[in-house]
């Protein structure tokens, strides 16, 4: 990544997304942000206290379809630009207007689902029989008859929704917009310093006195900033648990959990199991990771370094493209097609601007293409990144063209499995195309040290971490910053042990993340990647043919987690799954080591 960054308004379009896809014109947005008003008060009017029968609740479901997935193309088409320029003000009263927009029609179709939830069984099981592919939503709207409101009141909730959502952007505002965090010096020189910058660049700086320097300045900055980022989180977690209490949830984490269709039993053991079986392979690592590179020390700052940064190979946009036809080849070629689509469509942004948020993501809604948000620096890396948010990509088309609206949605147990699964197609790609030692180790570094890295350490002890923050809410006890701080530090220590120093700032990383505004999904991306890796083993070994995978990939919310692993041939119900990639990368690490071993006697 360059260190001096454009203005988002001068970067190349065709670096850009392009979001005419959703909307032609802004007079076409404009219109339908008026129109969606009027039609959801026309539909209100139509069914509203008239869902007696079968047929007509048929009827009513697909008409409501139609307004949520104009609401969702409104939706996107309104907050996507401030995630690629958050300096941007014109598009912040957008997203604003978009926002009070959607909580009006939420509020004002919220009464669809409470009168849905009125109906005895066999109305509900009648609406099934007239039509089978509205059997997932029904199933969910029997679990939700559980927890229902008043509907006075889930209308009132529904309209308060910019204010639910507030925390999250009070978060985004102070560590990407407000926080300057200025330079630093090394050597004489000076160094430009960012969020992005910090996240996307110095983390992973050869350098260990720029690594270092830059983690100092940052943790500096960001820690400024960590009573109001603090508060703004209490008010979201107070937020949850007043929604449970009010449904008449036991605790928050069944709460939480009920949306992903998963019992605490599976969110508890993927976080325990990891923190005590796969803890000991990364210090193992870690610590080979200090010794090829002579350091005297690994802290906290170090964590992200590459094994071999002299062999991190350069790739382009354009190699980008060939890699996705050669990787993902296994997939078949009607699936290689979908995704080269998004090249010449420009489904992804990948740019690299003042203003653009951290990370990498993908947004998905109905009936049009799913959009893609990555910062392209030129390394293999980032096309790691940008195969894991196409995977995400594959699986919303996939999801929307074979079911309706109300369950092309996946449990977010699942959502990170096709991510990481094609991460682990461009990994056996790579080890494949050499026998060179060198470039095998490189590889396998780059498996760990990204996908499993981030998501079976990064994520998971962010899941760990915020368990104890939700134990704490639950006992109906409170926290400030210099708590979360402690907790934080805590499951570091553990996690990490003698291996890693924690050295000032460490304590600070529940800063960084906006994953702790999304309820429980830190912990899926473990769950999904172990998914993902014992799918992609028995698929390799000859166990599993791909057709099962893409007919995984198909399912959006048809089935339960429980049974929709079993499509791909994997069975979460048992802790094997989890063991065996814990096992596999064990072995992966030890492979690594032995590579080194041959390196430095040749």
């Amino acid at each position: 990544m360059s260190e001096q960054l454009l203005k988002c308004s001068e970067v190349a379009e065709e670096l850009k997304w392009d979001l005419s896809a959703i909307f032609a014109t802004e007079e076409e947005f404009n219109q339908t942000a008026e129109q969606l008003p009027e039609d959801v008060a026309a539909f209100a009017s139509k069914y509203d206290g008239k869902l007696d029968g079968a047929d007509t609740v048929v009827e009513a479901i697909k008409e409501y379809e139609g307004l949520m997935a104009t609401a969702s193309h409104l939706g996107q088409y309104g907050h996507l630009p401030v995630s690629v320029d958050i300096s941007d003000g014109e598009a912040q009263q957008v997203t604003r207007r978009v926002s009070n927009i959607l909580a009006g029609v939420s509020a004002r179709l919220s009464f669809f689902q409470s009168q849905l939830e009125d109906l005895d069984e066999s109305t509900l099981n009648a609406v099934v029989e007239k039509d089978a592919a509205y059997e997932t939503f029904i199933r969910k709207i029997k679990k939700s008859k559980r927890a229902k409101l008043d509907p006075k009141v889930e209308e009132a909730l529904a309209q308060l929704s910019p204010v639910f959502n507030a925390p999250s952007e009070i978060f985004e505002q102070a560590r990407s917009n407000d926080a300057d965090y200025g330079t630093f010096e090394v050597d004489g020189k000076e160094y430009p310093l960012s969020f992005v910058l910090y996240e996307e660049v110095y983390m992973y700086h050869e350098n260990p006195e720029i690594r270092r320097a830059a983690y100092d300045k940052f943790n500096q900055v960001l820690g400024s900033y960590k009573n109001v980022v603090a508060t703004a989180y209490y008010t979201h977690l107070q937020k949850e648990k007043t929604l449970s209490v009010m449904r008449g949830y036991d605790s928050i984490f069944d709460y939480l959990l009920e949306s992903q269709e998963v019992d605490q039993d599976l969110y508890h053991r993927q976080i325990d199991t990891i923190m005590s079986d796969f803890a000991p392979v990364m210090r193992k690592f870690i610590t080979h990771l200090k010794e090829v590179h002579g350091l005297d020390k690994m802290t906290y700052a170090d964590l992200k370094v590459d094994l071999d940064p002299e062999y991190t190979l350069p790739v382009t946009i354009d190699e980008s493209k060939d890699l996705v036809k050669e990787a993902l080849a296994p997939l078949g070629q009607e699936y290689v097609d979908m995704i080269l689509r998004s090249y010449p469509e420009r489904w992804v942004d990948f740019a690299q601007n003042i203003g653009k948020r951290s990370g990498a993501f993908c947004s998905t809604t109905y009936g049009k293409h799913p959009y893609v948000m990555v910062t392209w620096t030129g390394q293999l890396t980032d096309a790691y990144t940008l195969f894991h948010e196409l995977g995400h990509a594959g699986q919303g088309v996939l999801s929307n063209e074979n079911n309706p609206l109300t369950s092309a949605r996946p449990s977010l147990y699942l959502i990170e499995g096709p991510s990481t699964f094609n991460e682990l197609l461009l990994t056996d790609y790579l080890k494949n195309k050499t026998d060179d030692p060198r470039m095998e180790r490189s590889v396998l570094s780059k498996m760990i040290s990204r996908t499993y890295f981030h998501n079976f350490v990064t994520h998971l002890l962010e899941a760990a971490y915020q368990r104890e923050v939700y134990r704490l809410i639950d006992a109906g006890k409170s926290f400030d910053a210099n708590k979360l701080s402690e907790i934080k530090h805590d499951i570091l220590e553990q996690f990490w042990g003698d291996a890693v120093e924690l050295e000032p700032g460490a304590e600070l990383t529940w800063m960084r993340q906006i994953h702790y505004y999304m309820g429980l999904y830190p912990y899926t991306y473990s769950a999904g990647l172990t998914i993902a890796t014992q799918a992609f083993l028995k698929i390799k070994n000859g166990e599993e043919s791909v057709d099962g995978w893409l007919e995984f990939l198909a399912l959006g919310g048809q089935k339960v987690p429980a049974e929709a692993t079993l499509v791909a041939g994997v069975d979460i119900t048992t802790d094997k799954p989890l063991k065996d990639t814990i096992n596999y990368l064990d072995q992966s690490v030890d492979r690594i080591i032995e590579l080194t071993g041959q390196l430095e006697n040749n």
